[in-house]
């Protein structure tokens, strides 16, 4: 029989890509799945381009960035499968001059 905490990882686990999921298909945080994937160049785990498109800056200009910051702590899981490096992905709104809310560090 399997461990309650293992169980509860998993459950957890399942949630987090299951709300990912179901998100993606009505738009992340003010940006819908075709804005997302104007950004994913930028952020890719290889070979990212050198900064983000002019188009994804103005995807991210729409977009609330305090949501965004929400899902910094739990988008890992999520992040990866999609081939997206987060620590790239959280730059690029200071690399369209988009200035992140004070609260997300």
């Amino acid at each position: 029989m399997a461990k309650p905490q293992a169980l509860a990882g998993a459950l957890l686990l399942v949630l987090v890509v299951s709300l990912a999921a179901t998100e993606g298909a009505h738009g992340i945080c003010g940006l819908s799945n075709d804005e997302f994937k104007l950004c994913q160049p930028a952020a890719a785990v290889n070979n990212p381009t050198d900064g983000p498109s002019s188009e994804c800056c103005a995807a991210l200009g729409k977009a609330n960035l305090s949501c965004i910051c929400r899902y910094k702590g739990v988008a890992g899981v999520w992040l990866r499968m999609y081939h997206i490096d987060a620590a790239r992905a959280m730059a690029l709104p200071g690399k369209c001059g988009l200035a992140m809310p004070s609260n997300c560090s």
